[in-house]
């Protein structure tokens, strides 16, 4: 099979901005339809974008892009979404379940509404998405879904010091863990994708240490080539993965990847959930969870 996306429809939450953007625009670039459902439509000056920016930025790459205000937690939002989107398109052929909300105090600190935040964002919108995506990934001819969260690991220690962001992260994972083996023989194909090393988004330095760890961060942009390299994946052969971004890089003979670096004068920093590094100046820090 080809290795492109050219006429996919992709349903991309959280897309406005970050990592969801960045595979937007990959799969732009070989002229797929991209679905940007998130809740930003007006600028957050902390987290600039939004889903009409984000179109734009699509359209200028190739892509055909609809710009869907949706909150993930809400059924009818979703199916709103989900409706226009095959309306516009006329199908869907990849779900990616980008959205997420991240929170990484203790059971001190935390209050349940935050709690209830991540849960409802990331391992409930995960699965309601693919809920309502999956009659119309059922018609599609190499259907595909990618799920941004960890592989899962019982380990105490990466529960310990964030329990209800680990809960929430790894809500995401048993998704695709449970719907892998409940799709397989459909040929519906269910992975997540994580990265080896922190990510430059606004995100990340707004909540996790500013300038300084965007620094020691890769560009979003390793995780959109490799979700592009597992969405070009004929799906019947590639389920039940939890795919780190450089091995799936490596996998495609992409063993350098400097270039992802935004200072490659300086080490990377360990992304949590990770026990060791896969590529080569990467380090862990206070942040990493395993510490």
């Amino acid at each position: 099979m080809t290795r492109s996306l050219q006429g996919k429809t992709l349903f991309i939450t959280g897309a406005s901005r970050g990592i969801g953007l960045a595979i937007a625009k990959r799969a732009a670039r070989d002229g797929a339809n991209v679905a940007i459902a998130a809740k930003s439509v007006t600028e957050n000056p902390k987290i600039p974008g939004t889903i009409f920016t984000a179109a734009a930025q699509i359209e200028a790459d190739g892509g055909k892009a609809l710009a869907l205000p949706c909150d993930i937690r809400f059924d009818d939002q979703v199916g709103a979404a989900v409706e226009k989107t095959v309306a516009a398109f006329g199908g869907i052929d990849i779900l990616v379940n980008n959205a997420s909300a991240i929170d990484l105090r203790g059971i001190d600190l935390l209050e349940m509404k935050r709690f209830d935040l991540m849960h409802q964002i990331n391992a409930r919108g995960t699965y309601l998405c693919a809920k309502a995506a999956l009659p119309f990934l059922r018609k599609a001819e190499n259907p595909h879904i990618l799920t941004l969260s960890p592989p899962l690991d019982m380990n105490p220690k990466w529960f310990a010091p964030n329990l209800a962001y680990t809960m929430a992260k790894y809500g995401m994972s048993l998704v695709t863990l449970g719907l892998s083996k409940d799709l397989a023989r459909e040929g519906v194909a269910v992975n997540s994708l994580w990265p080896e090393t922190a990510i430059a988004t606004a995100a990340v330095g707004n909540l996790l240490g500013g300038d300084g760890i965007i620094k020691h961060s890769r560009r979003p942009e390793i995780v959109a080539d490799a979700a592009h390299a597992i969405l070009t994946r004929r799906s019947r052969d590639c389920t039940g993965n939890f795919f780190v971004d450089v091995r799936v890089l490596a996998e495609e003979g992409v063993s350098d990847v400097t270039s992802y670096s935004v200072d490659p004068a300086v080490d990377a920093i360990l992304d949590f959930f990770l026990d060791e590094p896969v590529s080569a100046n990467v380090r862990k820090s206070a942040f990493h969870a395993g510490k």
